[in-house]
């Protein structure tokens, strides 16, 4: 399975509307998405984390580039900034280790904002 973790710290208390627009409506898609086997969120120390885990790699990439995550992806840079990292795994992490994991592991998201 492959286990893919985001973390995202917003830029403003303002943009929380936003945010959740994007967020709630990318996470419908992902729970819906064929080869999701998990999709949930948690917010720890301030970070917004997503825990998402899926049949493989090429299920999560479809995804990724698709719908309304390719539409949250697009405003992200406007929004918040963070990490993500995405692994190999026979099973999920619990969400204890999560945050942990994020920290240790993440690799920072950078995109420019691109015009809608």
């Amino acid at each position: 399975m492959y286990v893919s973790i985001t973390g995202l710290r917003l830029k403003s208390v303002r943009q929380m509307p936003r945010f959740w627009w994007y967020a709630i409506r990318a996470m419908r898609q992902a729970k819906r998405a064929p080869g999701n086997i998990l999709a949930e969120t948690r917010t720890i120390d301030g970070v917004h984390h997503t825990l998402s885990v899926w049949e493989n790699e090429a299920a999560m990439r479809r995804y990724l580039v698709s719908g309304a995550h390719r539409e949250a992806m697009r405003v992200f840079p406007e929004i918040a900034s963070g990490s993500t990292l995405g692994y190999e795994a026979d099973t999920p992490p619990d969400w204890n280790q999560v945050h942990d994991i994020w920290l240790a592991r993440g690799v920072p998201v950078v995109r420019r904002a691109t015009p809608p």
